[in-house]
């Protein structure tokens, strides 16, 4: 009866607003607590708290002592959070329930286990604080899957992320980092993005450690949230933190033909950025560069997407076809499955549906430049190709003059990104 009378305690406790959603990843309905630290978390979560000090309980299968329930009752997520999460950097990325394990894992630690929110410890690492971090990480070659190490600096200060290999120079104006295990083969594995001479560049990257390479990722966010409190001055967290990085809406493989529509389709892996309004397709998923890009604007500004059946297919192995049509052409691509063919139209119609920013106006196209309206680099759709020219002029100077500190440096040159 004691125990009976618990549970039932422990299902109302649940059922409140604050304890309706996993503590650490927000997953709804969790079936679990961690009775030591008195949170409710779901399944996945509450594997990662087994393997810490921490005791976990399943509300419903498991017998409950009245102490516990009622330190579960006194303390709760809301309380927890209080505590645990009182100074977390509006960088750090908190994980929610889809992402890879190794970022929650390294949450649930960073906050029971290290304690490196509570504002009473040495933490948080000092890359977060110092704006500055320096480490060995494996690289996939750009024209090979072989991984190398590489030794890779992180600046703040500079707003570069550079690793010793060739010499050249990219900024923290257009960096994402984004967890990929499946894609890139490894449990730790983080795909870097940014833009090089108007081309989307890839780096793969890994760390044996789970820990280093979560510590790389909130690095590079907490030197992406400081480029950005300097482009956007009056920019409120609110608005800033969606933009440090993101994860893609969807990717995958498509066939894709010519702009003729007669030409053979050929399998291309593709990527949508939603925050860029962009469809990316490469040759291959782990491409280091892409192909094309296909900018996504609304319905209102001539860009459409719908199921169809091309009339003069050639080639292609896959049937479900899409049509994307922009005020330029016409795309056409095949998907495999109709179960694929409606993900990519879903996802698709989410981004047109979507109303287009001033920043999305300007990265329309590929930017020859800085636009001097902002510190932020973009394209400035009113500005003269003469103008754009002496951007181009402006930035590679900046390259030599930054190329020329470079050689002072031991070891290989840097290759910044």
């Amino acid at each position: 009866m004691t125990n009976e009378r618990n549970k039932k305690i422990l299902l109302e406790l649940v059922k409140q607003p604050e304890n309706s959603r996993c503590a650490d990843c927000g997953a709804p309905e969790p079936d679990w607590a961690s009775y030591k630290i008195g949170v409710f978390v779901c399944l996945n979560c509450s594997g990662i708290h087994r393997s810490l000090s921490s005791r976990v309980k399943s509300i419903r299968l498991d017998n409950w002592e009245d102490d516990l329930v009622e330190f579960m009752k006194s303390t709760g997520n809301e309380n927890a959070r209080a505590v645990y999460e009182k100074a977390v950097p509006p960088y750090y990325y908190r994980p929610l329930e889809n992402d890879c394990n190794v970022l929650r894992d390294q949450w649930i630690r960073a906050k029971y286990q290290r304690m490196e929110f509570n504002g009473e410890t040495k933490y948080p690492p000092l890359a977060y604080t110092t704006g500055f971090h320096e480490g060995i990480l494996w690289k996939k070659g750009k024209d090979n899957m072989q991984f190398q190490k590489r030794k890779f600096v992180l600046s703040e200060r500079e707003f570069t992320l550079s690793y010793y290999n060739k010499e050249d120079y990219f900024n923290m104006s257009d960096l994402n980092a984004t967890f990929q295990p499946q894609k890139i083969g490894h449990s730790h594995g983080l795909q870097i993005t940014y833009q090089d001479e108007n081309k989307t560049r890839n780096l793969y990257v890994y760390h044996e450690s789970s820990e280093e390479i979560v510590i790389w990722y909130n690095s590079i966010r907490a030197a992406r949230y400081a480029y950005l409190k300097t482009a956007y001055p009056t920019g409120s967290d609110e608005d800033l933190v969606p933009m440090i990085t993101r994860n893609y809406l969807k990717e995958g493989y498509m066939e894709k033909t010519g702009p003729l529509q007669k030409e053979s389709f050929k399998k291309r892996w593709f990527i949508l950025d939603s925050q860029n309004r962009k469809l990316l397709y490469f040759k291959d998923q782990l491409d280091a560069e892409e192909l094309g890009v296909i900018f996504i604007g609304t319905e209102s500004n001539g860009y459409s997407v719908k199921e169809c059946v091309p009339k003069h297919a050639r080639g292609n192995k896959w049937k479900c076809g899409i049509m994307v049509e922009t005020p330029e052409r016409q795309f056409v691509f095949m998907c495999e499955q109709e179960r694929e063919q409606k993900q990519w139209l879903n996802v698709l119609r989410k981004v047109l549906s979507r109303p287009m920013s001033p920043q999305d106006y300007s990265g329309k196209r590929r930017r020859p430049g800085v636009c001097l309206q902002s510190t932020e680099q973009m394209v400035c759709g009113g500005c003269s190709s003469h103008h754009h020219n002496l951007l181009m002029q402006y930035n590679t100077l900046l390259k030599q003059m930054h190329l020329l500190k470079l050689k002072d440096l031991k070891g290989d040159a840097l290759s910044q990104v």
